[in-house]
């Protein structure tokens, strides 16, 4: 089939992508294999979904739909501000986190340099690297996580960006605030670090970093959080960085016009004040999290230990052919094989009854394929 002019006029990084797959909807599954009542454990969802404050704050702005929305987000800096204990000028407000990492690579990265991550990465990295026609450096991963000493070593007078997910998305593994700061100090002040803590909410770890009180020490730093995890607001696509107000400024000068919608702005705003609902989301986590992990052992399969919402299993096997059966049983979950993990399944913890049917179909699957 011959290009379209298209094809032969769309830049180079571009014509080379793989578009990002998300986790399957459970409207397709049910269409597509003709079953009812699915599950879906693939896109590291709150089971709980979003707090009822939140849902109440979208639905009295709904009638005021046809006005644009706030685009500087006043609400919901203020209240981040008090809750963060940052100035509200340090604030860059995005539709989803993946905004933020966007707009920090369209202020700082050119054709001539190079960006760094770690091997199994959130996929976005790579994508947006390759986009910008910058040179990506994968370092290999250590015990599936962050080689921090490693990535250190690869900086060089190039390099303008380094993305580093803690908790990391799809492995589920963290760094210690030890370990954090030491590579922030050795960074030169070229290179900005892209802290991106998406899964923050759901850490219980007494060495895990408070990272924004090193914002003051280290102008070179942008940590990112998001509403669609913890917060149960994946989809009103909401999230935000805090970084040096030069750089806040400078994201803010790229960033489209009314990029976060009226009803994200306000669900957020009225999320941050219902603590209640963030903790009773952890706890679910927590005990799921239990609930899965302690049938992966019962079943003699290998996972990563993970400090987010999710966790990552070898099955043993090609992932593809679990992953298939499972959606012939109503189950959706994530196979790893474009991570590089084609053994592997991401399952996202779900509600204490969603957990149960995945594990019993999963076992049900093994022994047949055994």
């Amino acid at each position: 089939m011959t290009e379209s002019l298209f094809y032969q006029l769309a830049l180079a990084g571009v014509r080379g992508l793989t578009p990002y797959q998300p986790g399957k909807p459970i409207e397709e599954l049910e269409r597509e294999y003709g079953v009812r009542g699915a599950v879906k454990l693939a896109s590291n969802e709150n089971p709980l979904g979003p707090s009822p404050l939140a849902m109440d704050a979208a639905s009295r702005v709904l009638g005021e739909s046809a006005r644009y929305p706030d685009g500087n987000g006043f609400a919901l800096k203020a209240v981040l501000s008090q809750h963060l204990g940052v100035s509200a000028d340090q604030i860059t407000l995005g539709n989803g986190s993946s905004d933020l990492l966007e707009f920090a690579a369209r202020v700082l990265v050119s054709p001539e340099h190079e960006v760094v991550y770690s091997q199994y990465c959130f996929a976005l990295y790579p994508l947006l690297t390759q986009v910008l026609g910058a040179r990506g450096q994968a370092v290999p991963a250590k015990d599936f996580g962050h080689d921090l000493e490693a990535m250190a070593k690869v900086v060089n007078e190039r390099t303008r960006l380094v993305y580093i997910a803690n908790p990391n998305n799809p492995t589920g593994t963290w760094s210690r605030s030890d370990e954090l700061e030491a590579f922030l100090a050795a960074m030169p002040e070229h290179v900005l670090v892209v802290l991106d803590e998406a899964y923050y909410d759901y850490v219980d770890e007494a060495q895990y970093p408070q990272s924004l009180a090193w914002l003051s020490r280290y102008p070179n730093l942008m940590v990112t959080r998001t509403f669609s995890k913890a917060y149960g607001l994946a989809g009103l696509r909401i999230g935000y960085g805090v970084s040096h107000r030069d750089l806040a400024d400078l994201m803010n000068r790229v960033r489209p016009p009314f990029n976060v919608n009226s009803l994200a702005l306000a669900a957020a705003t009225a999320a941050v004040q219902d603590q209640g609902h963030l903790q009773r989301s952890r706890e679910v986590n927590r005990a799921g999290m239990a609930q899965l992990t302690a049938a992966f052992k019962t079943l003699n399969l290998d996972y990563i230990p993970s400090v987010g919402n999710f966790v990552t299993v070898n099955v043993g096997q090609p992932a593809e052919k679990v992953y298939e059966a499972l959606l012939g049983q109503g189950v959706i979950v994530r196979p790893m094989a474009g991570y590089g993990l084609p053994g592997h399944l991401r399952v996202t913890v779900g509600q204490e009854a969603e957990n149960g049917r995945f594990i019993q179909a999963l076992e049900a699957i093994l022994k047949e394929l055994r």
